[in-house]
């Protein structure tokens, strides 16, 4: 998820420490003092270099020399000045997420529909669903890599690849997802050596980590689904990275102080943290009781721990990427959100956690 929601309120040093004004010093002052003070009349002295005492005296009584001296013997009242008008308190700002909050709840909803109904109607519909977002997330990043850092991971056989990769975790298991990832790293070093050898290594390296990083992990969801009770487990996973990231959100952007990771994301917090991991186990132990056959309570909070600590390291993991590449969204194809991959940051490196922790509690069926 995007660095703002996790409490850290716009204007708090997201981007880096505020800038305070020019600190006063004897730079400073020096430089206003010479804009400022006039320089000191001298009159000339037709009878010498110095006057005698009579002249000093009367010099002293007629007044000082320079406009802003004043005699010790003679000091004169200050001059009034104008009263200024007292200036009405700042009322204390509010705080900010960030983002266009009716857009982004908006665009969710609308996700979450599309998702209830793929899932629940027809379940191969739903791998079509993790096809379409495998692509555009790939298409994102690698525009995002050759856009700021100049890299050229070939998008064609990745997105092939990528697409080919959840149908076949689907249809033939984790041995078909291996097989599928190891085809697309194949296919990518080959698509690459019909362009120039400048930038080989670092464009075919780029390829083979996009390539784990979105389609492989993103398969783990396809394998959740191929389980008698596959929309129930996908719906767990779900509910519980959205629970984890909600319960960052507010309980960091309300009580939020401490920094969890400010070379990475100043915006999070361990307070959010504390939020996340609440709210995730209190949403486990219900989802694993109510809705996965023979599952229990405890079993739920097990996940549940589990989801935020994966869930936050994904957030951090691509928070990692986009200061590397200097930007702050992936894209801007859902309004309030940023891109696809905005959305899949803590997804992915949730999905295989829960995968195998379903296994070890309940089994594959």
């Amino acid at each position: 998820m995007n660095d703002s929601s996790w409490g850290a309120p716009a204007g708090s040093g997201y981007w880096g420490p505020d800038q305070g004004p020019a600190p006063a010093g004897p730079a400073y002052d020096g430089l206003t003092a010479a804009q400022t003070r006039p320089m000191p009349i001298v009159p000339d002295d037709p009878a010498g270099d110095h006057q005698d005492d009579h002249d000093r005296g009367a010099a002293a009584q007629s007044g000082p020399l320079f406009r802003d001296e004043t005699p010790n013997e003679h000091p004169q009242e200050p001059m009034p000045t104008p009263s200024r008008p007292a200036e009405a308190p700042q009322p204390p700002q509010k705080k900010s997420a960030g983002r266009d909050l009716g857009a982004a709840i908006g665009v969710g909803v609308g996700l979450g529909a599309v998702i209830i109904a793929s899932l629940f109607i027809w379940k191969a519909t739903f791998v079509g669903v993790i096809a379409v977002a495998v692509v555009v997330g790939l298409w994102e990043l690698t525009s995002r890599l050759q856009e700021r850092k100049g890299v050229r991971a070939p998008l064609v056989p990745l997105a092939v690849g990528g697409a080919a990769m959840v149908v076949a975790g689907y249809v033939r298991g984790a041995e078909g997802a291996w097989v599928a990832m190891a085809l697309t790293a194949l296919a990518v070093l080959v698509w690459r050596m019909t362009e120039p050898p400048e930038g080989y290594l670092k464009d075919v390296t780029a390829g083979v980590f996009a390539a784990f990083y979105v389609p492989f992990l993103a398969t783990f969801v396809a394998l959740m689904l191929t389980a008698d009770d596959g929309p129930q487990r996908v719906l767990m996973f779900l509910v519980l990275t959205v629970v984890s990231d909600t319960g960052a959100y507010a309980i960091g952007w309300r009580f939020g102080k401490h920094k969890l990771a400010p070379r990475i994301s100043p915006g999070k917090t361990r307070e959010g943290l504390l939020g996340a991991v609440t709210f995730a186990m209190a949403a486990g132990a219900l989802c694993m009781q109510f809705l996965i056959e023979d599952g229990s309570w405890w079993q739920g909070l097990v996940l549940g721990f589990a989801v935020a600590a994966s869930a936050t390291l994904g957030d951090l993991g691509e928070s990692m990427i986009k200061r590397d590449l200097g930007i702050k969204d992936m894209g801007t194809l859902l309004p309030g959100h940023g891109g696809i991959m905005d959305r899949l940051d803590s997804l992915l490196p949730t999905a295989p956690v829960v995968w195998l922790l379903l296994v070890i509690f309940v089994g594959t069926s």
